[in-house]
């Protein structure tokens, strides 16, 4: 058994999650909550989605009690392939990492326990380490012929059509597109060349 570090402070919505359990279930709980700290001494308790939680930058681990068997959550465990070999074999998984826990002797090793959690924190690192994934800009979509022809009637909304980035441009062109009727996309398109002329948006009235 790895050293124990001391403990950081405990979450007291915690202690009463654990008291509230079943007397079956706290030995469990109370033995499982001894191992994110012993895994990361960094790590730091509480509740997320009415169950304890641990983080360490991002969520660690968990666990929940149920009416007849409590279960403990490693998070990204289809990431990392080490955690998967945690669960027993042919044993039926729940909600949790683990399956149904009904009693300790259904866990694994501490030492197996402790280092998926450490594998979970490493790859919490690695996620804000990797680099942010551009946006690519959206492709223009090609300008109907109705279009084309007001902004040649509207010098001001051609010069600003043309300064649009395709985004923009394709909001006015999708608008016209989603017309039912040659009516209502007749009156679209005199709207549309009022607010391009202005530089705006097709939707500048929801944008700050």
């Amino acid at each position: 058994m790895p050293d124990v570090s001391p403990p950081r402070d405990q979450d007291p919505r915690v202690d009463a999650y654990i008291a509230e359990a079943a007397e079956w279930a706290r030995p469990i709980l109370n033995h499982l909550r001894t191992l994110p700290t012993i895994a990361c001494s960094d790590a730091t308790e509480t509740i997320k989605w009415g169950c304890p939680w641990w983080e360490l930058g991002g969520m660690l681990c968990g666990f929940a009690v149920f009416k007849a068997h409590c279960a403990f959550v490693l998070p990204h465990e289809g990431d990392i392939p080490e955690i998967g070999a945690l669960s027993a074999d042919g044993q039926t998984k729940a909600w949790g990492s683990l399956g149904k826990i009904t009693t300790l002797d259904d866990l694994p090793p501490d030492t197996d326990l402790i280092k998926a959690v450490q594998l979970v924190a490493a790859y919490n690192q690695s996620k804000k380490s990797r680099p942010p994934k551009t946006k690519q800009a959206p492709a223009a979509k090609e300008v109907p012929a109705d279009l084309v022809a007001a902004l040649d009637q509207n010098k001001q909304a051609a010069t600003q059509f043309e300064a649009f980035p395709p985004g923009r441009r394709n909001e006015y062109i999708e608008w016209l597109d989603e017309a039912k009727t040659d009516a209502t996309r007749q009156k679209r398109l005199a709207q549309a060349i009022e607010w391009i002329a202005e530089g705006k948006g097709r939707n500048w009235k929801y944008q700050r």
